[in-house]
């Protein structure tokens, strides 16, 4: 980092101390706009890092809730409007016990920088809560999720701040949360909430947007760095959610072939590859474990212990469950099975030194804020689609995603080789998504 970033760096740590996986994300971005920065003094004129690292606003509110046997719980909820320099607040609402104020911080953060890089109109914030979806029945997390926008509907608007869902919270939850702001608001605001149901303003391939987005990315990087794609090749993907889902389906549709999926407790392997409807089937519709998996599929096998996953062999590796999943050990051992690209489906899944050691070594490096903006960029479209009342069709939203995930990824190495440092992917993401916002904060003045 040059001085000026230093100097704000240390103020952040000062400042949020107690907040690790935030400094994490700031350590990321400010390491990788060094050379940007010293090349435009108006950012330090104008107190642009100072400015883009505080929230614009952050919200932290107690929700209240119910369970079937009449017991009352608390949980926290938060909601971190980041940044609204191009667009209203876009970014999810996760709900797991391990939400806190550092996470929601970090998401919000990289979201800034992520919705810049779609290319459409949208700011970076985040929210969520550390209740757990996980064992609740359908009614206790209606009654949460209806206390949970009691607070944040005050909050929130169509031209103001519109989340979305993240991890535990799908289209079961963003039924609930929309149908409760409906009523506390007495308006139909379609565009309030994204990842709705197609039956009341959500759009086709909304589910699908983030996993294939992924791949879509991955696969263009496959092609301009190294004349290459997913076809024949051997794959592992981290997670059994709605990302995996839907990478791994398109991973097969590219000619490749899957050989483990994991969730928190274990994952399941099988040379053959992984069958995508068995899993979908499993996971999306029956929300089973997938330990259940093994149990149908007789050339798989279950392991305890979902870290496992990263010893088996592959050409490409896409971690899709959670933050710093990937250390600096276990990409040491991807390397030294000859992984050969990497691409982001969760957010921030590799630590630092992890993220640096694959740079280093010249591994294909798809990070999150690039590779995986497939997800908010479709959420986008249903704003759109919301605004004009219009639905597209499937092939119309996934075209779109296609050829826009595939500018994303020229625009990353463009960057990067014009930094003379061509495999550094996230510096060429960093500078990329910074540079539109940064622009945009100095157009509109000191406030």
């Amino acid at each position: 980092m040059n001085d000026y970033l230093k100097r704000v760096y240390e103020d952040v740590k000062r400042r949020d101390a107690n907040e690790p996986e935030f400094l994490q994300a700031v350590e990321e971005v400010f390491e990788s706009l060094s050379e940007y920065v010293d090349k435009h003094p108006e950012l330090e004129a104008n107190a642009i890092m100072e400015r883009i690292t505080e929230p614009e606003r952050s919200i932290e509110f107690r929700v209240t809730w119910v369970d079937d046997n009449n017991i009352t719980h608390v949980n926290r909820g938060y909601r971190i409007q980041f940044n609204s320099a191009i667009g209203p607040y876009k970014g999810g609402l996760r709900l797991h016990p391990s939400v806190n104020k550092s996470i929601i911080k970090f998401l919000g953060f990289e979201q800034i920088f992520k919705n810049s890089l779609t290319g459409l109109a949208m700011g970076g914030g985040k929210g969520g809560s550390d209740f757990d979806p996980k064992g609740k029945s359908d009614s206790e997390i209606m009654r949460f999720c209806q206390n949970f926008m009691l607070e944040l509907n005050r909050h929130i608007g169509e031209n103001v701040d519109v989340p979305a869902g993240d991890i535990g919270v799908g289209a079961r939850e963003i039924g609930y949360l929309f149908g409760a702001y409906k009523k506390y608001r007495n308006s139909y605001d379609a565009g309030v909430l994204t990842g709705k149901g197609l039956e009341y303003g959500g759009s086709l391939a909304r589910k699908e947007a983030t996993g294939f987005g992924l791949c879509y990315f991955v696969n263009k990087m496959l092609d301009k760095m190294a004349k290459d794609s997913f076809k024949d090749k051997k794959v592992i993907i981290s997670g059994s959610g709605n990302v995996a889902l839907y990478a791994c389906k398109k991973v097969y549709e590219l000619g490749g072939t899957v050989l483990a999926m994991s969730d928190s407790n274990g994952y399941v392997y099988s040379s053959k590859g992984i069958k995508f409807d068995l899993i979908r089937e499993l996971k999306e519709d029956k929300r089973a474990r997938i330990s259940e998996y093994a149990k149908l599929d007789k050339d798989a096998t279950y392991f305890e212990g979902s870290k496992g996953i990263w010893n088996n062999p592959c050409d490409i590796a896409l971690p899709c469950a959670t933050q710093n999943e990937i250390d600096l050990d276990i990409a040491k051992t991807l390397v030294a099975n000859g992984v050969k690209a990497v691409g982001e489906g969760a957010n921030m899944p590799c630590t630092l030194p992890a993220t640096n050691f694959f740079i280093e070594s010249k591994i294909l490096y798809a990070p999150a804020k690039a590779a995986n903006a497939g997800g908010v960029m479709v959420s986008g479209l249903e704003m759109a689609q919301n605004a004009s009342r219009l639905a597209w069709s499937f092939e119309e939203v996934d075209n779109y995603l296609h050829k826009q995930m595939e500018a994303i990824c020229d625009k990353v190495f463009n960057i990067a080789k014009d930094y003379d440092d061509p495999f550094n992917s996230v510096k060429g993401a960093n500078i990329a998504g910074f540079e539109k916002v940064a622009k945009a904060m100095i157009a509109q003045g000191i406030i």
